[in-house]
């Protein structure tokens, strides 16, 4: 009877249930709309999720009073309901990468169980990746041998470091380190966007130089912070070997069942090498990506056939990818990628019939167009043949359901062409099969060009330069816009917008291409009276209507070295060399004028130097480099010539530079105060050089004959002594005072027995040099003529003479322009 009771109980409950089951499988699904939630991974025990019960409209008595309870489809429970607060709280370690692999979207879906009455909600957990893996090499270490005949630019493959984590967490970056000269890493992706990674030959190897090397490879991924990964490379350089293994395709591609037996071959991988011997000969590896250490396939080394070692799971992974290397007997290598596809084992699979598909489509087509209609259908039925369709990209483009089992492909918000101009949209088909079928179809969506962007330059303004004394039609530059559209809308032409009068004056000096925007100078210019001009150059395009922009072009002319100093100072036209007057006592540094000069040029091209380009004495003066003043170098001494002559040399710092020169005089004079000296016109000067020259013949053919009388006889000698007197009294009379001017310059000095004064004025044409008449007393004047110096006071007393005394056609009367051409 207890067993009876016992069995009857146990009967009940497996009835209830049976009932709930079936009260919960024929709850409606329509208008339940999942509430989502997403969490990072390796988020702590306790973590909030979310606020459960407030998002589903209950309250945490509510779900304790119908006893809530968290229901999966793989039955683990990730999660837990707080049942005082009804929040949702993470219950263990989640890690997205042994949850979902590698898959770019990481979603847990469960339900939440409601009883009296029975209700359910469905919600989903998005797991967040975190950057918890680093970059792994599928080898630490892996050696090359390199012939050392490789030259710059050889590539020499490596397998791509694995990340467990997706996206920006995944592998950026490669480096090696330490650096050296001879390698670098490149890495990218190929067309069929495989990774690739290798070694860049930037040096060539030379063995008896060094004949190993070693270096580390290292993978950093774009987590904050960042984690890494390292292989060490060694290299190995050979003195021979010329050719590499070359793989008959970059990519394998296999497709197998999933329940193909072990053992079986999937495919063959073969490479050839063009070298014979040792050097021919072709050995296979197979590596692996990371996440499938245990590996279901192996290959063999000889043939490079790839066999499976275990089963295959096509909801596990459906494809894998391999990498195999193959190395020639002298050490080089190539890597190809082999791509497992698993296909799954299915009856019937939905199918997808497209009636109608529009592209392209313009890019201002209004949202809500039809760009397809399809209709989907399945052979299986029942619950396998229940199909729904969903779409990837729903931000530009939805699903509408039309009639029965059609579907309109629809627009949904405005289309850009320059953001995206192909759209690929995949629309899949799955059935409620367990597991489920599906089939996708893809449709390509051209967009076509609408003329909605103007032309827009490549800079906000240009600056070109032009040197002055260019040749005509010179190219100086070239300005440039971009046309976001295509075709015609995206053709640009250049041309001058002309401005308004008000606005600047239009130069007529400057052209641009209309084809690409190269501008030119069409007529040589001067800094000198232009040094800079603006024009509006406007770009537009064949649209209809068309678009412009426009840009403004500064053109700036720089300065060339074409114009030589122009002195100011002296003047340099056809009177005489300026003439300054300088006393004997001068110290050194005594400012004796300064040369003034200008330059019609700019910058360093009219910077100015002053140089002593010749002078009597080089050594008694000098001159100011920057400032041009003229100076003495040293005290005047008595051997220095009274005249002095100096050629100053203005000179830019053009390149080449040029110059000019400024001519100029110096009379070293001993004591003067008032000295007029009346102009003379360059004849009178010239007259009176000759007449001095005659003068000096004269007297040194006298001096010769009376040197060779001399000596015949006393007698004699007084004579011609007195005629030498009386001679002397010629001399140095009123009517020849040029001429001992001449014999006391040529000493260096001025006669002694003659009193004179000295006037001056800054800069005039009015300061006078005027030599007075000695006044000779009963003394013999054999002084003078010996050149004795008695005492002045008693030989040669010099006394005032007034001016009616000195006629203004005196010969003892010295002009301004005479004593220049000293």
């Amino acid at each position: 009877h207890t067993d009876t009771g016992r069995r009857r109980c146990r009967t009940m409950a497996i009835a209830r249930q049976v009932l709930c089951l079936s009260a919960f499988l024929s709850l409606p699904l329509a208008g339940a709309e999942p509430i989502r939630y997403s969490v990072a991974e390796e988020a702590e025990s306790g973590s909030l999720v979310g606020k459960l019960a407030e998002d589903a409209g209950l309250t945490p008595a509510q779900l304790s009073a119908r006893r809530a309870r968290l229901v999966s489809e793989d039955g683990r429970q990730h999660f837990r309901l707080d049942g005082g607060s009804g929040r949702l709280v993470v219950s263990g370690r989640l890690d997205r990468e042994e949850l979902c692999g590698q898959a770019a979207t990481c979603m847990l879906p469960f339900e939440l169980l409601l009883a009296n009455p029975l209700q359910f909600f469905r919600v989903e957990v998005t797991l967040v990746d975190i950057n918890d893996h680093s970059p792994v090499f599928p080898e630490e270490i892996v050696s090359f041998k390199i012939l050392e005949t490789s030259g710059s630019g050889s590539r020499f493959p490596l397998e791509v470091a694995q990340d467990l984590d997706i996206g920006s967490n995944a592998v950026q970056a490669y480096r090696i380190s330490p650096e050296n000269d001879y390698f670098s890493v490149s890495y990218g992706s190929r067309g069929n966007g495989d990774q690739y990674v290798e070694l860049l030959l930037d040096k060539p190897l030379d063995r008896e130089e060094q004949a190993e090397m070693s270096f580390s490879v290292i993978a950093e991924d774009g987590g904050s912070p960042p984690r890494s990964g390292t292989i060490e490379v060694s290299v190995f350089i050979l003195d021979v070997n010329d050719n590499a293994p070359i793989f008959t395709q970059e990519r394998f591609v296999g497709k197998v069942l999933e329940n193909i037996p072990e053992g079986s071959v999937v495919l063959t991988v073969l490479a050839t090498d063009q070298d014979a011997g040792v050097n021919g000969d072709i050995s296979y590896q197979l590596s692996q990506t990371l996440g499938q250490s245990d590996s279901a396939f192996l290959i063999d080394p000889i043939t490079g056939e790839i066999k499976l070692t275990k089963p295959l799971d096509f909801e596990a992974a459906e494809t894998h990818e391999l990498s195999v290397r193959a190395t020639d007997g002298g050490g080089l290598s190539a890597i190809c990628k082999v791509l497992v596809e698993v296909v799954d084992v299915n009856d019937n699979a939905p199918e997808l019939v497209v009636s109608s598909f529009s592209s392209p489509l313009p890019e201002n087509t209004a949202p809500g167009t039809v760009v397809a209609l399809f209709s989907v259908r399945d052979r299986d039925s029942g619950a396998n043949g229940q199909i729904s369709c969903s779409l990837e990209d729903q931000l530009f483009f939805s699903l509408r359901p039309a009639y029965k089992n059609y579907y309109e492909l629809v627009t949904v918000s405005a289309l850009d062409r320059e953001e995206t101009a192909r759209h690929i949209l995949s629309v899949t088909a799955a059935d409620a099969g367990s597991p489920p079928l599906t089939s996708t179809q893809t449709f390509t969506v051209d967009i076509s060009d609408v003329n909605d962007n103007a032309p827009v330059f490549n800079q906000t303004s240009y600056t070109m330069y032009v040197r002055e004394n260019n040749v005509p039609r010179v190219f100086v530059g070239a300005v440039s816009a971009a046309d976001a559209d295509v075709g015609l809308n995206a053709k640009v032409t250049y041309s001058l917008s002309p401005v308004q009068a008000a606005e600047r004056p239009w130069c007529s000096c400057i052209s641009v291409n209309s084809e690409n925007g190269h501008v030119f100078v069409l007529r040589p210019l001067d800094y000198e009276r232009l040094r800079q001009t603006e024009v509006t150059v406007s770009a537009s395009d064949a649209g209809s209507p068309p678009l412009r922009a426009n840009v403004t072009v500064r053109l700036v002319v720089l300065d060339e070295n074409d114009n030589a100093p122009l002195v100011l100072y002296p003047g340099q036209d056809s009177s005489p060399a300026s003439g300054e007057l300088v006393p004997v006592s001068a110290e050194a540094g005594y400012l004796i004028t300064k040369v003034v000069a200008v330059d019609a040029d700019s910058g360093q091209n009219s910077w100015l130097s002053y140089h002593l380009l010749r002078a009597t004495e080089p050594g008694l003066f000098t001159v100011g480099v920057q400032s041009g003043e003229v100076r003495l170098r040293r005290p005047v001494t008595d051997r220095d010539s009274v005249k002095q002559k100096l050629v100053v040399l203005v000179r830019d710092n053009g390149k080449p530079p040029l110059s000019a020169t400024a001519a100029l005089s110096a009379l070293l004079l001993k004591d003067f105060s008032d000295v007029r000296l009346p102009h003379s016109s360059p004849a009178a000067t010239e007259d009176q050089g000759d007449s001095l020259t005659t003068y000096l013949i004269v007297s040194l053919v006298f001096v010769s004959l009376l040197f060779l009388v001399s000596s015949a006889a006393f007698v004699a000698r007084k004579v011609c002594k007195r005629k030498e007197l009386e001679a002397g009294h010629v001399l140095y009379g009123a009517d020849n005072l040029q001429s001992g001017l001449a014999d006391a310059a040529a000493a260096g000095t001025l006669p002694r027995a003659y009193c004179y004064e000295i006037s001056l004025t800054t800069g005039s044409g009015n300061s006078e040099f005027k030599f007075l008449r000695p006044i000779l007393p009963g003394l013999p004047p054999q002084h003078c003529a010996t050149g004795q110096e008695p005492d002045e006071g008693q030989d040669f007393p010099c006394v005032p003479v007034s001016t009616e005394d000195m006629a203004p056609d005196n010969a003892g009367t010295l002009s301004a322009g005479q004593f220049n051409a000293l």
